[in-house]
C-alpha cells in the first residue's frame, strides 16, 4: 500500500489538542512526531487544519438488501466518508430481514464489494429466532438488535420470555430500540379517536411519548441487571431516560450503556413547523427541556455515545400526510458538521465530540485497533476545517434518496480529507471508489 503523511495537524486525541505530523504505513498509523522527514507517496499540509479520529457511527440504516430506491451500501457509505464517518454499524431491518446467519452472510458479501468505510451488521432478534442469535460469533459482530418497539417485518420482540431468553443468553452486546408499543398505541388511539385521520407531525411526540420512551429503557435496563447482560440503548430522546445511566463506573467497565443521535441534539418540537415530516423519527423529537438534557447527560458522561441513526426514505414517501410518512431519516453526510457547529456556538468542546463519536464506541464495542490516533492503530482520520463555511443544498448532498433534514443549513466547518483504513476515500468532494473500507474485528 502507498504511504501519507500529514504534515502539522492539529490533532484532538484522548483528551488532548496538540500540533504534530502523521505518518501512514500499510493502512497503519505508523508514527505520530513533532517533525517528520520520512518521503511518502502522498504529502499533505494540514496547518491549520483539525485532525481526528474518524467517527465511528454505531447505528445506521442503509437499506440493502430489499430497499434499495432509498439507499444502498454504496451510496451511504459514500455520504458517510463525505461526513468524515469512517466506520459504521448497519441494521438488520431490511428485506428481509437480518435474522439467520445466512443472511447476515449476504450482507456482508455486499458490503466487501461495495462500503468506501469501515463495516460491521447487526444480527436481529425476533420472537421466534434466539437459536440463529446465539451462533453469532463476537469477535467480527458488532451486536445484536433488539426492537423493543416497532419495527418492519417480523422484528418487534414483545414477548416476556423471548426478551428475558436474549438477556440471559446473548453472546455480545444487546442494542435495543426502547419504545413500549402498547403506550404507543393507546396513544395512538386516544387522537384517531379525538382527530380522526387529521393527526398532524406535531402531535408526533405525544405519540410516541416519553411514557413510552422511559418504560421500555428502564425495562431494558432492569433485564441487563437482572442477567449481567451487556446493554447498549440506542437514540435517547427523553430527559427522564437520562437518570436510567451510570456516569461513575470507567466506560470500559460498564454493563449498561447508552447512546444519542444528532438529531435529538439538534432539533426540537417547535422545528415541526417547518421540517414538518422530514424530522419525523422513531423515538420522536421532543421539546427543548429534553434537547438540553440530552446534551447534559452527553457532557455529564450519563450518555456514551454519539450515532446517527441514518435511516433515510424517498421524498414522495416523505411528502405523505404525517399517517403514512414514514419515521427516518439521513444523516450520515452531516452529523460530524452539526456537532462542529455546536462546538463554534459553545456546546461541545473538540475533545468530547472525538470522545463520543469514536473513543468511546472504540470502548463500548471492544473494537481492535480503531478510534483512537495511536501509532499501531489503523488510520481511520478526518481532516476539518473549521474555518470553511458552505451551505447544504441538493448539489452537494450525496445521499440516493437526495434530500437532508439539514437542506438549506449553512455550516461553519466543513470535513476536508477523510481517510478509510490507511485509504484517502475523500477529498473535497471527490471520492477515490477504487478501494473499500475494512470489516471491523472485536476484541471480544
Amino acid at each position: 500500500m502507498s504511504t501519507t503523511l500529514i504534515k502539522a495537524a492539529t490533532i484532538v486525541n484522548e483528551g488532548k489538542t496538540f500540533v504534530a505530523d502523521v505518518f501512514i504505513k500499510n493502512g497503519m498509523i505508523d508514527k505520530i512526531a513533532p517533525h517528520i522527514d520520512t518521503a511518502a507517496d502522498l504529502e499533505i499540509n494540514a496547518e491549520g487544519l483539525y485532525l481526528i479520529p474518524g467517527m465511528i457511527d454505531d447505528q445506521v440504516h442503509f437499506r440493502e438488501p430489499g430497499l434499495t430506491h432509498k439507499a444502498d451500501i454504496f451510496t451511504e457509505s459514500m455520504a458517510a466518508v463525505a461526513g468524515g464517518i469512517t466506520s459504521f454499524m448497519e441494521m438488520p431491518n431490511t428485506v428481509p430481514n437480518t435474522l439467520t446467519q445466512e443472511l447476515l452472510a449476504d450482507k456482508y458479501d455486499i458490503a466487501q464489494q461495495t462500503s468506501l468505510a469501515n463495516y460491521s451488521f447487526y444480527m436481529g432478534a425476533s420472537n421466534d429466532n434466539i437459536e440463529e442469535v446465539l451462533k453469532t460469533d463476537p469477535k467480527n459482530v458488532c451486536g445484536i438488535k433488539v426492537f423493543m418497539g416497532s419495527s418492519t417485518g417480523n422484528m418487534l420482540v414483545d414477548n416476556e420470555k423471548t426478551l428475558e431468553n436474549i438477556f440471559s443468553k446473548a453472546p455480545i452486546l444487546v442494542a435495543t430500540h426502547c419504545e413500549d408499543e402498547a403506550t404507543i398505541r393507546h396513544n395512538m388511539a386516544a387522537f384517531k379517536e379525538k382527530y380522526d385521520d387529521q393527526i398532524t407531525i406535531d402531535m408526533h411526540p405525544l405519540i410516541r411519548s416519553t411514557e413510552a420512551c422511559y418504560k421500555s429503557s428502564s425495562l431494558a435496563v432492569e433485564l441487563a441487571k437482572k442477567y449481567n447482560t451487556r446493554l447498549h440503548i440506542l437514540h435517547i430522546s427523553t430527559a427522564k431516560e437520562v437518570r436510567l445511566f451510570d456516569n461513575k463506573t470507567p466506560l470500559a467497565e460498564k454493563r449498561i450503556t447508552a447512546e444519542a443521535c444528532v438529531h435529538h441534539l439538534w432539533f426540537n418540537d417547535t422545528d415541526y413547523a417547518t421540517k414538518g415530516n422530514f424530522i419525523k423519527w422513531n423515538p420522536a423529537v421532543k421539546t427543548d427541556v429534553d434537547q438540553a438534557g440530552i446534551l447534559q447527560g452527553l457532557l455529564d458522561d450519563h450518555i456514551d455515545v454519539i450515532a446517527t441513526d441514518h435511516a433515510p426514505h424517498t421524498l414522495d414517501e416523505k411528502n405523505q400526510p404525517y399517517l403514512q410518512a414514514p419515521s427516518g431519516g439521513p444523516l450520515v453526510q452531516h452529523a460530524l458538521p452539526a456537532l462542529l457547529e455546536m462546538h463554534l456556538q459553545g456546546k461541545l468542546s473538540l475533545e468530547k465530540i472525538v470522545e463520543k463519536t469514536a473513543h468511546n464506541v472504540a470502548i463500548c464495542y471492544q473494537l481492535e485497533k480503531r478510534g483512537f490516533i495511536r501509532e499501531g492503530y489503523w488510520a481511520d482520520l478526518a481532516l476539518i476545517d473549521l474555518n470553511d463555511a458552505w451551505k447544504v443544498t441538493k448539489l452537494n448532498t450525496f445521499y440516493k434518496c437526495g434530500w437532508s433534514p439539514f437542506d438549506g443549513q449553512t455550516f461553519s466547518a466543513s470535513i476536508t480529507h477523510t481517510f478509510v483504513s490507511g485509504v484517502l476515500a475523500y477529498q473535497k468532494g471527490k471520492f477515490m471508489t477504487n478501494q473499500t473500507g475494512k470489516r471491523l474485528t472485536f476484541n471480544r
